[in-house]
Formats: structure tokens, sequence, C-alpha cells
């Protein structure tokens, strides 16, 4: 008999998958969140019935359990942790454990070491349409979707958040053992289409509820939201490139999980502060006493960022001649390039007006310090005509 304890997330649920199509009814799956999985373990392993074989994927175990499966082993149990999470690359120093962060030149998914041992030792052999499942669900739990422009991902995560773990697992498990290739059925694309609209309202709305917070260093974009964590926390990411992360919180949940576009943020140390983990650039903790008075208490007291105006014409970020932003007390701060200074910011409130090699830097000072934005083109057409006549002056 067997026992999985694995991430109630896709990547978790692909191991799910996967496990059920090598042991059909012989093996027991419970889906876990970060913050469950260690006391289900810790439930286990009291149990000490040593004739189970206990697997845990996507997941990780705390210092304690893990001394805790080497004893078990040790004593004759059976057990294997699979993870991909840079968080818990320490557990590979026992022998029970393989964590592995890459595989043949990518960033590996759960899912994906999963099948790889498990063909290896001929519990599943190679199929087409398992293969394009188990891709599929790599390039989604690695955002390497995007990059590539699997579409095919996208919609397989979408589809999950529209049924219970359980359902979805007889879906796929329906898909992977009545077909050669891995496809979507004509209503699911409709079903999907619809859900895509959705999702981009949803996402849309919450750009407006961004709040800034300097937390540990870092410039810290929080939200509140429960659902679409990976497209949510991308997109903000993308729509305010000056914060080194985003933040979103679940406070019913009591957990946070964080985003990050950018290479000098490592978003899994961030999270080891609140008792969590993951990847570089997408990790989870949980809400502590600590992170809820960081993330929400001391927000709660400003204004959500606002968003730059996206159709000017006039106003464009970059141009040499100048662009213009405002912040909430009306402050103007003009962003131009001096043939000799570099990029140079012009405000009444600065006494000295700092300038930046690059347009970029010179926009990041004036959104995190001011937490201004590019403000539409009728208020920079007017404020340019005041600066022509100042200059000339008229």
């Amino acid at each position: 008999m067997y026992r999985l304890l694995t991430h109630n997330d896709l990547d978790g649920l692909g191991c799910g998958v996967l496990a059920r199509l090598a042991f059909g009814k012989n093996i027991e799956i419970q889906y876990n969140s970060v913050s469950g999985i260690n006391p289900q373990v810790e439930a286990f392993l009291k149990k000490e019935k040593k004739e189970e074989m206990l697997w845990i994927t996507d997941l990780s175990v705390n210092e304690q359990n893990a001394e805790l499966i080497d004893a078990y082993v040790l004593q004759g149990g059976k057990a294997k942790l699979i993870d991909h999470h840079k968080s818990a690359l320490h557990l590979n120093a026992y022998a029970w454990a393989s964590v592995q962060v890459e595989e043949d030149g990518k960033l590996a998914s759960a899912t994906s070491l999963f099948y790889r041992y498990l063909k290896a030792k001929g519990k599943l052999r190679p199929d087409d349409a398992v293969d394009q499942f188990v891709e599929l669900v790599r390039q989604m739990d690695t955002w390497e979707w995007e990059k590539n422009q699997n579409v095919q991902a996208k919609k397989l995560n979408d589809l999950f958040y529209m049924y219970t773990v359980e359902e979805f697992e007889e879906i796929l498990l329906h898909k992977l053992t009545h077909s050669g290739s891995f496809s979507f059925d004509d209503l699911e694309e409709k079903i999907l289409d619809l859900e895509e609209k959705k999702i981009a309202r949803y996402i849309n709305g919450k750009k407006r509820e961004v709040y800034q917070a300097v937390i540990d260093g870092y410039y810290a974009g929080v939200v509140h939201a429960e659902s679409h964590h990976s497209e949510l926390g991308n997109e903000l990411a993308k729509e305010y490139p000056h914060l080194d992360y985003i933040a979103i919180i679940m406070v019913g949940k009591k957990r946070i999980s964080f985003r990050t576009i950018h290479d000098h943020v490592d978003v899994s140390e961030i999270a080891k502060k609140y008792d969590g983990g993951g990847h570089r650039k997408a990790s989870g903790a949980m809400l502590t006493a600590e992170a809820f008075r960081h993330f929400v208490e001391e927000t709660f007291k400003s204004e959500p960022l606002k968003r730059d105006f996206a159709h000017n014409q006039a106003n464009i970020k970059g141009q040499e001649a100048g662009c213009l932003y405002q912040n909430r007390c009306g402050e103007p701060f003009f962003v131009y390039k001096d043939v000799q200074k570099g990029w140079v910011i012009e405000a009444k409130g600065l006494k000295q007006s700092p300038s930046f090699s690059d347009f970029e830097d010179a926009e990041k000072f004036v959104k995190r310090q001011f937490q201004a934005w590019l403000v539409q083109d009728d208020v920079y057409i007017e404020y340019m005509e005041k600066k022509r006549r100042i200059d000339s002056g008229a």
C-alpha cells in the first residue's frame, strides 16, 4: 500500500495523477497546503505501519519531521520525498529525499521529477498524452509558458481552478487513459475563453489596489487577493516594475504569496523570514504576527498606487524631451534627458535635481520616493506650454 502527501496546486495534482496512473487504487492520496504537510507527516509516522510507502511530492518538511522520517527509514520504513523548490535543497542530506531545481537544463517541477522517477522504476511507461500533460504542468509551474507562448499550459491551470482537486483528478485521468494526446474538448475551450476574460477583469481591478511599502530594505507591492496568484503577481510586477516584489495577502487563510520578475530579488529568502519558502521568483509563507504588522497594518494607513496613463500620445515614457509624473499632492515631476548630466528629474520639492544614466532608474526614483504616476496628455501639454513660456521669459 502507498500513501502520497502532495501539494494542492496544479503541480501537486500532477503528482497525484501520475501516482494514480502508476498504482491505481493501491495508493491513498491527500492534497495538502504548505502549512498542512507537517501535521500530516507526523500523523502518518505515529501509525508506524512500515508496510506502507510514504511519498511526499512538491512539498518539504520541517527539520523535526525530517529527523523522524530518517528514523522511520532506518527502522525499516519506506519513504521518498521529491521536490523542486530551492528552499528544500538542504533535505538532500537525507538518503530518502531528492530535491532538484533543474533537469536537462530546464527548471523542474515536482510532476516532471516524479514522472521521470516512476518511469525509471518501471511503474509507468512513456506515453504521448502523459508526456504532453507533464510538460504543460512543468511550464505552468515554472512560468516558462509565458516565454514560450504556450497558452495550453495556462488553460490547464485555469481549468484546475474551476474544480475541486479531486474532481479535476478524475477529469485528467479520463483524458490520459482515453486519448493518445492531451487536449481540451470544445466545451472546455468555450468555458476557458469565458474564464480568461473573467481573470483579465479580476486582475485589472486588482491593479488599482496595490500598496507600496518598504520592508527590510525592499520595495514591496502589497495586494489582498484570494485567487489567480501566479497570473496576478506577474501582471502586477510588470505594471509596477519599480517594486522589488509583489506580496499577495490572504488574511482568511493566513498566507502570503510572493512574486517577482526581477533577478536581483530572491523571494524564497523573504518567505523564509515568515516560516515559508519556494523558488527565487515565486514563494509562499505564513501570515505571521510580524508579517501581518508589515504587510497589513502598516499599508492600511496608506493609499494605493495610481496607474500610469496607458494610452498617451504625447506624454510618452523615455522620450528625451521629457515626460511628466504627478503625486497625490498634485506636485509635478518632469523627467528629461540632459546632454551632459543624463536623465534629470525636475521638481520643486527637490533641493538638487538628481541625475541618472538611464531612464528606468530615473523613473524608479520618482515612483519609489514620491509614488508618482505618468499623467494624461492634457496635463502634460499644459505643463509643457507653461514651461515654454517661463523658459522664453514670456
